[in-house]
């Protein structure tokens, strides 16, 4: 089967589509990731999610015009990677959309919100999509995040030592694999990633730059010690896993008590930079007293996280890509969507409850059909233990 995976993370930065041929024999999922790309957001829409999420500017009106504005510019990232690859013809997408809201905290209702209309999507590519994958993890318990333990657990086991699986987005979030077992996974958000790094350098720019390239200002600046030794001591750092967060924690109000400090502007983006790295490195050093490091997301090109996080972590914690293993460090979300979207239309659970907080497992997402009723077609199989990254040439003939 071929899936694309659709995903715009806490950043809101751009939509990612991963297009992947997936089949499988025996307990063993073989994934060809046959092309990526990353579409930018009009700067127009990308201003008013933000908006939304950072104020709740606009109202049910507003979120209700930027669902179907978020599924039409979905859709246009599908449709581009397939007009890109008319010769692979696409089975089914799975979108995760743009999350606006995500609420897990005693007390609270338990919700999460991604926009971006399926129907829009199905509608203008004529294919099947799976949408609001979340959701179904919440109502049985959980945090409805993170999700990417079950890519994680597929593809990165060891039988000889623990690996820990670190994406850093918008926010950041790790999973520990302990070796010989992967299906024991544990994981977390471990707080921010990029997010307010971004946002920081969007203000300090008047919005012409979106992200510090390379940490390089960063590295230009110094630590505020006491305000970084402040902001570590959030309870949110010190809680236990499973647990999410968002930018309801880590946003806009988080930022604007940064600025009011009125630190040089490269002293307040590596003060933020050290607070990601060392939220991080405290959460892995938690879970486990050893393990190689495998890092994903768009901070992973941040040398000056990079950097912290190697001197948060020392030796006991080497610091490796994922391209080193075949994945892409700016497609692994979309390439776990697409998983997830195989997993949905085959039944198979896809959350782990040690790592969410579930109840259970349950099978996640809801299914829109495609042009004419169209749905995959599927042939059940039992849920993989295991899956590889393959090369192109490598591809079976039998599908999933």
């Amino acid at each position: 089967m071929r899936i694309i995976g659709l995903l715009s993370g806490t950043s809101v930065d751009a939509i990612d589509a991963a297009l992947v041929h997936m089949h499988q024999h025996d307990d063993e999922l073989a994934l060809t990731i046959e092309a990526f790309a990353s579409m930018p957001f009009e700067p127009a829409l990308r201003q008013r999610i933000q908006a939304l999420i950072d104020h709740g500017g606009g109202g049910v009106a507003a979120v209700c015009e930027l669902n179907v504005e978020i599924g039409v510019a979905f859709a246009a990232a599908a449709c581009a990677l397939m007009q890109a690859h008319p010769a692979r013809p696409v089975d089914l997408i799975a979108s995760h959309g743009q999350t606006v809201y995500h609420q897990v905290a005693a007390g609270h209702t338990r919700a999460t919100l991604q926009l971006g209309a399926a129907a829009e999507i199905a509608e203008r590519t004529g294919v099947a999509t799976v949408s609001d994958v979340r959701s179904r993890d919440v109502a049985a318990g959980g945090q409805g995040a993170p999700l990417a333990p079950y890519l994680d657990a597929l593809l990165f086991g060891s039988a000889q030592h623990d690996r820990v699986l670190l994406n850093i987005g918008g926010i950041a979030n790790v999973t520990l694999i302990p070796a010989g077992a992967p299906w024991s996974a544990l994981a977390c958000d471990t707080g921010p990633g990029n997010a307010l790094i971004d946002g920081a350098m969007m203000h300090i720019s008047a919005g012409a730059e979106r992200f510090d390239r390379d940490g390089a200002r960063a590295a230009r600046g110094r630590i505020a010690g006491a305000l970084l030794a402040g902001w570590l001591s959030d309870p949110y750092f010190a809680a236990a896993a499973p647990k999410s967060t968002g930018r309801e924690r880590f946003g806009r109000a988080f930022l604007d008590a940064a600025l009011a400090h009125d630190l040089a502007d490269d002293d307040l983006l590596a003060t933020l930079t050290a607070l990601s790295a060392r939220s991080i490195a405290a959460m892995i050093r938690r879970l486990t007293p050893a393990a190689e490091v495998i890092v994903s997301g768009g901070g992973a090109h941040n040398h000056t996280l990079w950097r912290g996080l190697h001197a948060a972590l020392g030796a006991a914690y080497p610091l490796r890509p994922s391209r080193a293993f075949g994945l892409a460090e700016d497609a692994k979300e979309a390439v776990l969507f697409a998983v997830l979207g195989l997993a949905h239309v085959q039944r198979w659970p896809a959350n782990l409850p040690r790592c969410t907080g579930a109840g259970s497992g349950v099978v996640l997402g809801s299914l829109t059909p495609g042009r004419d009723g169209a749905v995959p077609v599927v042939h059940p199989r039992p849920a993989p233990r295991r899956a590889r990254l393959v090369i192109a040439e490598e591809e079976a003939e039998h599908d999933a």
